[in-house]
């Protein structure tokens, strides 16, 4: 092991090429399980006998576990190499993956997935900054392009892929495909960064704030719970919800206290004093929040009231990684050139304009004009996650990258588990509420309804199948409306960062060691 302080070499050559692959694989995969389960919720809620809304718990249980330990990254990267620390989540996280295929219990699923979380929350900063290190200076444009593809691609290939492991062959599959990856991901990595482990000066004693992740689990973890068991539970109308709220304010307000006296916090809050910082941080949670609330809510409402099997849900979906397959490296190799709130802010009016034309959405809407509202939407997601990052971490001291980096991704994988709770909360009371106004037009004195249902009638259905058919019409309809909204409001969220971004304050440049 390296302990000298100097930076490692880069790579060249085929040993460049293998070791960006298995890097690249290893984001891919841990970001691919946020939402491969994303088409199979409806399976998987079925098998365990719990609602839709309920099963979107497995989602949320993976993203908030590992938000709550991302901060850990740099304080294992310090202890015990980035290498080692990359190599040994990667395993855990694959031993994980195979405890979720094996779970008998929708608890004991639950379990399993804050498993992998907890494991898994260090390979996506680890691989970002071991793939930074690799590169030569001139070429780490590219090496974050290629590391931002994987966050971008991975959200939209997963319902694909979720989709046709459910249709194909069962849902214990999606995690099983992780066994083959994560083994060679994490013995790729161990032989191609061999001896490459840097250990700073005094970085090895230092001490773990574990008062400062006893209440960031406590804060985040009552928070999200309340957010998920919310609509269950009537809001604050519960003592339940009441005492969680409580919890996460109290626990969150002296989480702020703790760390700004703390000499070696767990998450550096001061870093929300730099402006850059501060606007990309809080742009990524936002846009995290709209983009992955619609990303779980469209598969979700195409199989349940679309009548969409879970591989025809997921390939609508999946349309969305097209263009940011492709734009992704460009944008990455460019950055430098081209201002940086420029590139997001037409990514945030895309992802607005799109949202805008999809809440037009009807019961009878076909496949392609849902696959093309994704493949256009894809053009907005791969130009705002990149320069987000690069805006937040510009003008930091080498020093501070580290613990920048792992809070940008706290910030995004926050955003992605508020956004699918609070998604699905709006997406349920929004179409009990439609359902509702709709219902109201069903009595003996609405001509349209009684002519509709006489011709039900004259069509063979009895009265009750008759009412039972119309009910289904109503609920399916109040949920297409309750979709719509939700795209309104992700586009509204996306479009109202455009004002938020130019606050930032140029230039957008990494800071390169010795340059």
């Amino acid at each position: 092991m390296n302990t000298s302080h100097a930076p490692p070499a880069t790579l060249s050559g085929i040993k460049l090429v293998l070791a960006t692959l298995a890097l690249g694989m290893g984001s891919f995969m841990n970001i691919l399980d946020l939402t491969i389960v994303n088409v199979a919720v409806p399976t998987m809620a079925g098998d365990f006998a719990v609602s839709p809304t309920q099963g979107t718990w497995i989602i949320t249980s993976y993203s908030v576990a590992e938000a709550i330990m991302l901060p850990l990254a740099g304080f294992l990267a310090g202890r015990f190499g980035e290498v080692r620390s990359f190599v040994a989540a990667t395993l855990l996280f694959t031993l994980a993956s195979m405890l979720c295929a094996l779970s008998v219990s929708f608890p004991m699923l639950l379990t399993a997935r804050v498993l992998q979380g907890v494991f898994g929350a260090s390979m996506i900063p680890l691989s970002q900054t071991l793939l930074t290190t690799i590169f030569p200076p001139h070429q780490r444009g590219l090496a974050l392009g290629i590391w931002a593809m994987t966050t971008v691609i991975a959200p939209i290939a997963g319902p694909l892929a979720g989709g046709w492991l459910t249709d194909n062959t069962s849902w214990h599959w999606i995690f099983l495909v992780n066994l083959p990856v994560g083994l060679l991901v994490g013995i790729s990595v161990a032989m191609l960064l061999a001896g490459r482990d840097v250990i700073q000066p005094g970085k090895r004693d230092q001490k773990m704030d574990w008062v400062g992740l006893s209440l960031l689990i406590a804060g985040i973890g009552s928070l999200q719970i309340l957010l998920d068991k919310g609509n269950e539970l009537d809001w604050f109308n519960s003592i339940t919800i009441v005492t969680l709220a409580a919890m996460a304010a109290v626990a969150l307000l002296m989480f702020v206290v703790w760390e700004l006296g703390e000499s070696a916090p767990l998450v550096d809050l001061r870093l929300f004093a730099q402006r850059n910082f501060l606007v990309g941080a809080v742009c990524l949670l936002l846009g995290s929040m709209a983009f992955f609330g619609v990303v779980v809510i469209i598969p979700l409402w195409l199989q349940t009231f679309q009548g969409y099997t879970s591989l025809w849900a997921g390939k609508a979906v999946a349309f969305g990684g097209v263009l940011a397959f492709i734009l992704g490296p460009i944008i990455g190799a460019n950055i430098n050139r081209v201002d940086a709130r420029a590139i997001t802010t037409f990514g945030f009016i895309v992802f607005a304009l799109v949202g805008y034309w999809s809440a037009n959405f009807t019961p009878d809407i076909d496949y392609w004009s849902v696959a093309l509202s994704r493949l256009f939407m894809g053009i907005g997601i791969s130009c705002f996650f990149l320069p987000l990052i690069t805006i937040s971490l510009s003008g930091l001291p080498a020093e501070r990258i580290a613990a920048a980096s792992g809070l940008t991704n706290f910030m995004r994988n926050l955003g992605a588990s508020f956004g699918t709770a609070i998604t699905t909360w709006l997406w349920a009371s929004q179409a009990a509420g439609y359902h509702a106004r709709l219902v109201e037009n069903i009595h003996p004195y609405n001509p349209v309804a009684n002519d509709y249902l006489n011709q039900l009638h004259l069509l063979g259905m009895p009265g009750n199948t008759a009412y039972a058919y119309l009910e289904q019409m109503i609920t399916t309809q109040s949920y297409t409306l309750a979709t719509d909204r939700i795209l309104t409001i992700s586009a509204t969220l996306m479009l109202s960062l455009v004002a938020l971004i130019w606050w930032a304050k140029p230039p957008f440049v990494a800071i390169r060691s010795g340059h």
